[in-house]
């Protein structure tokens, strides 16, 4: 929305919402439409405690840059200490080791909750709001929060960067790419659902590579972990084909595979062992191309991405302005 939006009575209605809806905790419920007013029995189904908190599909940071940029407008107290609150949820569900949780606390009968969690950007989503909060960028600059709140969201940040490179998985030594989600212990690539099986990741790898890329002054060991994503993209890219969406004879849509001169795609998946791209179904069975996957997760999940192309395009300009 246009700035001056953040400053109507709408926006500070959603922003009022959001604090008393607010988890305990300090973080907030993934897919709760938040954007617009909730009614009564919409709001009565929104916990305020136990588990449920999480950064998954953007969750807790979308609602900490709302309450931003609302208290840009309205320098509304309520919405700063809401804002605080959830940064201490943060600071509080980092790992020692540098990583997020996808939820935190855990939630119990989901294992795959305490894994560090690239998957959907989550932790990605994390750091760049950490940077611009310690940076004091908009709109995060409104708060002037003190030098301690923004050295913790600094070491936050750095640490971060640290689970990143430790969680790059290597073969032979050399650096390649990420797994949607590693163990929260031993930083080795972790299954999440029972269609996401541990992994090269073709997907979840770009938001991470791209991060690395924006760091200023990148370290040796971040010049040294781009270069080995860039390699790794560039010999599982997967060209010649690309996905469409056709119709059967009954007119039931379907996603295929098909040749496509010039166009370039990856897979999500490779196999950590044979580097090859890999389709499973909820029995959790790897396939070797996506048709020998029945037709629910066929067409209910993102099985291929162009996306690594924008980082391999940008990755020439990325390597002459650091050797500057």
């Amino acid at each position: 929305m246009p700035d001056e939006w953040y400053g109507s009575d709408t926006a500070q209605a959603i922003a009022d919402q959001l604090v008393m809806r607010q988890m305990d905790n300090g973080g907030w419920q993934k897919n709760v439409p938040y954007h617009k007013l909730l009614d009564d029995d919409e709001l009565a189904k929104v916990r305020r405690t136990g588990v449920g908190a999480t950064i998954d599909n953007g969750a807790t940071t979308l609602e900490m840059q709302f309450l931003a940029k609302v208290y840009g407008r309205t320098a509304n107290s309520d919405y700063k200490a809401s804002f605080l609150k959830a940064l201490d949820y943060l600071l509080e569900a980092q790992y020692d080791n540098g990583g997020w949780p996808q939820f935190y606390p855990p939630r119990g009968n989901v294992s795959y909750s305490a894994r560090i969690t690239y998957n959907d950007d989550a932790f990605v989503n994390v750091m760049y709001m950490l940077r611009d909060i310690y940076e004091e960028r908009q709109p995060y600059d409104a708060f002037k929060l003190s030098v301690e709140e923004k050295t913790k969201a600094r070491r936050a940040f750095d640490n971060g960067v640290e689970c990143i490179l430790k969680t790059q998985i290597r073969q032979n030594g050399v650096p390649t790419v990420w797994c949607a989600q590693h163990d929260e212990h031993d930083l080795r690539p972790a299954p999440a659902r029972s269609y996401e099986l541990a992994s090269f990741s073709g997907s979840e790898s770009v938001g991470v590579v791209r991060l690395l890329m924006s760091l200023p002054d990148p370290s040796p060991e971040v010049i040294a972990a781009v270069d080995g994503a860039v390699a790794w993209f560039e010999a599982h890219a997967i060209k010649g084909y690309k996905t469409e969406k056709v119709k059967d004879a009954a007119g039931k849509t379907d996603i295929k595979v098909v040749p496509s001169a010039g166009h370039v795609m990856w897979a999500r998946f490779y196999d950590l062992e044979t580097g090859q791209p890999f389709f499973c179904d909820r029995d959790g069975v790897k396939k070797t191309s996506l048709s020998e996957i029945g037709y629910e997760r066929r067409n209910g999940y993102s099985w291929y991405t162009t996306a690594p192309q924008r980082i391999i395009d940008a990755y020439p300009q990325w390597k002459a302005d650091i050797q500057k």
